[in-house]
């Protein structure tokens, strides 16, 4: 497999990744010919982006034996039985470390200029490079960001030595290569531009790739009194806002409901994930259930961002907030122009059901049949415009590969088609 450039390997790159983007990774270039190819990879996830700035220990007087790496935030991964074996006075280990160290922080300075790591700490991470020939930086970066916290470590890359690819995965959760052809030479041969990378173009990508998408404003919703917290995104010529109703358990930073906004932002839908409840409230599982103030809540969220922003106001809803979004909609000056219920319990709305005027998708995993059940039980209630679509194979929370995806791009399409269409308050 011929790559024109840099460019074009991280754009096929990331048509083999997208069954990440639900679980909101964090994307990281090896500097510096990685980054552009994790540029184009970090765009189409709609993730954010940054560097993974590693540095491989030497043993002394034989530097290319390598002993251990160290990456930012005091990441230190270290080979005993290399260090053992050297023979090394730890004197001498220890001056190399601290020699790298300061190598480390000046290129992370340089790079970023200014800006904070990512955190990886419990996050998906795609370590990027542009080809792998012998391992040795891309085995140090993945075990360097597996030292910084990250839960699930992907490494990615257009071309690979097939030998080293069997043998970094062990290292990793998941390899993605496109090509690891047999007769293996060295990564250029496989670009037909594979020009050097400047220090400055690593930089302008990385001011270019921002977070990974519009910029999130926290914001205070005055509902019942209670203030909420809340992440507003409002993409340029926003068509509709669609506010998003978290179920039990579950706030604004749900990495589900944040992928599914990520996708509705993509189409030029405006979201805001807001916590129902405070930190407080939440510790009574009682309020968790409680409908009716939920709703109350919903409704009271959805009129301060009418007033806020001129466009039509749809809600999202998950489980027990998929109820509460129903019975929002079923008050007559609720200005809600359409419902989407993910996994929901549209059926605890109860009779204010039939109330329900505005167009509503119900989604349901194939696997989840109790749920199905109650969901078809809750369609025969409504008098509304609404349709049930099951994703097959999929349970209740859609972790399977793929089943996400599918609930972004329904609700994409269900307010594209019945919330932007709409005037000025969605009717």
């Amino acid at each position: 497999m011929q790559f024109t450039d840099r460019t074009d390997a991280g754009r096929r790159l990331a048509e083999k990744l997208g069954h990440l983007g639900p679980h909101e990774p964090v994307v990281l270039g090896l500097p510096r010919g990685g980054v552009p190819v994790a540029f184009e990879v970090a765009r189409a996830l709609g993730a954010p982006l940054d560097v993974t700035v590693v540095r491989k220990l030497g043993v002394p007087y034989h530097p290319e034996l390598g002993f251990g790496a160290i990456g930012e935030g005091g990441a230190r991964v270290i080979s005993d039985e290399i260090v053992r074996h050297a023979g090394v006075r730890e004197q001498d280990l220890a001056a190399v470390e601290r020699a790298e160290e300061e190598e480390l922080t000046r290129r992370a300075h340089a790079y970023r200029k200014g800006r904070e790591r990512l955190p990886l700490r419990g996050r998906a991470v795609i370590v990027v490079d542009d080809g792998i020939a012998t391992g040795a930086t891309a085995r140090a970066a993945c075990q360097v960001v597996r030292a910084q916290g990250a839960a699930h470590v992907v490494l990615a890359v257009p071309v690979a030595s097939p030998d080293v690819v069997a043998r970094l995965r062990d290292d990793v959760d998941e390899v993605v290569c496109l090509s690891s052809p047999a007769a293996f030479s060295s990564v250029g041969e496989w670009y037909q531009d594979f020009s050097q990378t400047s220090d400055q173009e690593v930089v302008a990508l990385l001011a270019r790739a921002g977070d990974g998408g519009p910029a999130a404003e926290t914001v205070e919703v005055e509902a019942g009194g209670t203030g909420l917290a809340g992440d507003l995104v409002l993409p340029a010529a926003t068509g509709g806002v669609v506010v998003f109703a978290h179920g039990s358990g579950s706030g604004r930073h749900s990495p589900r409901n944040r992928a599914v906004a990520r996708t509705l932002n993509r189409a030029g839908l405006g979201t805001l994930l807001l916590d129902l409840l405070t930190p407080g409230e939440e510790a009574d599982r009682a309020n968790v259930f409680d409908i009716g103030l939920l709703a109350d809540r919903l409704a009271d969220a959805t009129r301060w961002l009418r007033h806020r922003v001129a466009v039509p106001v749809g809600s999202f809803g998950a489980s027990t907030g998929a109820a509460a979004a129903l019975r929002a909609a079923a008050a007559t000056d609720s200005g809600i122009g359409a419902v989407v219920s993910r996994g929901g319990r549209p059926d605890l709305a109860g009779a204010d059901l039939a109330a329900v005027r505005a167009p509503t998708l119900l989604i349901v995993g194939g696997d989840d049949t109790t749920v199905i059940d109650l969901n078809r039980q809750a369609q025969e209630a409504l008098h509304c415009e609404n349709r049930l679509e099951i994703v097959p194979g999929a349970t209740h929370l859609f972790e399977e590969p793929g089943a996400l995806e599918q609930v972004a791009g329904l609700a994409r399409d269900w307010f594209t088609a019945h919330l932007v269409r709409k005037g000025p308050g969605g009717r």
